[in-house]
């Protein structure tokens, strides 16, 4: 690799203005509140979601099948394996919680004024997940979000990749905190029956509905810590 090209990568940028951070916060809030945005936004979550569930599932030693993205915003992904144990619980518990954590790590690189890096982590993450996608609309999607990353990294100032980064990170961190209540309401409904909080209720013989609150408590706690490394409090 180019050494200019090196020191760009692991360099560090300067912040951005405070009320460019707040703007971004405000831009990420409107695309996770009103119904209609989040029926398209919900996508990008599902992605993280999805690709936790892969991710954890490698990590784990099991075998990734395949990913299914679906334009409902639901997701699929199929790991082969033992059916228990710790490493199908791990796997069954890293959905809810990948947006919220990623976008916790992602708060901890802009913090520490790490931009390009993580607008090209994000790029080789998703690059990474588009090979395990199975179906048409999981590529169109990865695809179209991996772009936008790629497009911002190379051809945008430093001031516009600020900026996207921050929208990036406070919808990850948001938009992580909506569907376990989503899940919720689901589940209060009689739906969702074979959701994540119910497999692990059969694996781990631990009521479905703590595990509800453990994906609260994690999204919630995300927010709130990476909205200070966000906001530099």
């Amino acid at each position: 690799m180019d050494a200019s090209l090196w020191d760009r990568l692991v360099g560090t940028q300067p912040d951005p203005d405070q009320w460019v951070v707040i703007a971004a916060g405000v831009l990420a809030l409107a695309a996770v509140v009103p119904h209609r945005l989040w029926r398209l936004s919900r996508n990008a979550v599902t992605i993280a979601h999805e690709g936790g569930h892969g991710l954890v599932a490698l990590l784990m030693g099991r075998r990734l099948d395949g990913i299914r993205l679906h334009s409902d915003t639901s997701g699929l992904t199929v790991s082969r394996g033992k059916p228990t144990g710790l490493g199908m619980i791990l796997t069954a518990a890293a959905g809810y919680t990948a947006p919220p954590l990623l976008g916790l790590g992602a708060a901890a690189l802009l913090g520490n004024g790490h931009i390009t890096l993580l607008l090209w982590l994000a790029t080789a993450l998703l690059v990474a997940m588009l090979v395990m996608i199975r179906n048409a609309y999981g590529v169109l999607t990865v695809v179209l979000t991996g772009g936008a990353f790629l497009l911002v990294s190379w051809l945008a100032g430093p001031q516009v990749q600020a900026a996207f980064a921050y929208v990036v990170v406070w919808f990850l961190l948001l938009g992580g905190v909506r569907p376990a209540f989503e899940l919720q309401g689901k589940r209060r409904r009689g739906g969702a029956g074979d959701s994540d909080a119910d497999q692990l209720a059969r694996l781990t013989h631990v009521p479905a509905g703590m595990w509800l609150f453990f994906f609260h408590a994690v999204s919630l706690c995300a927010l709130l810590g990476g909205g200070r490394w966000l906001l530099g409090l």
